[in-house]
């Protein structure tokens, strides 16, 4: 069983774990990216009724914790990866106040209005915007059973199978983790 990430206990709880494993600089750019993507999502919910901000530091946990992840850019990008597709902040608001490698990241895992599209490209983003991609995804289907529609947690299995598990070819926590997810979760997608 693969190791489930929680974003519940907030932002406080998981930089006093943090603290141990990030430089205070590091750890300062943080603060003002959870701050930004807790104005800019404000009560927005996941689709179980769950806060939305756990979901960016479920993300931001998987990197930091689960891969090992120190670099400050790609923390960053990891709790700020859906300010611009679900609010109305723009990619310049986040390159102006973040600086324009964060903004890249986000950029490349910032859905448009062609899903497929998007999906295509993903294999020629950046090391760094494919390892928040699998950690976006990761806290997605963690808990994937959780999700109200039968017929979302299928074609979700399949299009995660499908598309963004061979993006973690390489990269061997991911790869783990995903594999047995994958294994685990089978049931929800059928044969792919």
């Amino acid at each position: 069983m693969p190791r489930t990430f929680d974003g519940s206990a907030g932002w406080p709880a998981l930089r006093e774990r943090l603290a141990a494993r990030l430089d205070p600089g590091t750890l300062a750019a943080l603060d003002e990216a959870v701050a930004f993507a807790v104005e800019r999502h404000g009560d927005q919910r996941r689709p179980a009724g769950e806060p939305y901000v756990e979901h960016l530091l479920e993300a931001l946990e998987v990197l930091a914790e689960g891969v090992g992840e120190r670099d400050p850019d790609t923390l960053r990008a990891a709790v700020l990866h859906d300010v611009v597709e679900d609010t109305p902040t723009t990619l310049e608001e986040v390159r102006a106040r973040f600086g324009d490698r964060v903004a890249e990241l986000v950029g490349w895992v910032t859905k448009g209005e062609d899903r497929e599209a998007y999906l295509a490209a993903l294999p020629g983003a950046p090391d760094a915007a494919i390892a928040v991609k699998l950690a976006d995804r990761l806290s997605n289907v963690q808990r994937l059973r959780t999700h109200p529609r039968p017929a979302k947690r299928a074609s979700y299995y399949r299009e995660t199978v499908a598309t963004i598990v061979p993006l973690a070819a390489g990269r061997p926590w991911f790869e783990d983790w995903y594999r047995a997810w994958a294994a685990e979760h089978a049931d929800l997608g059928g044969a792919v």
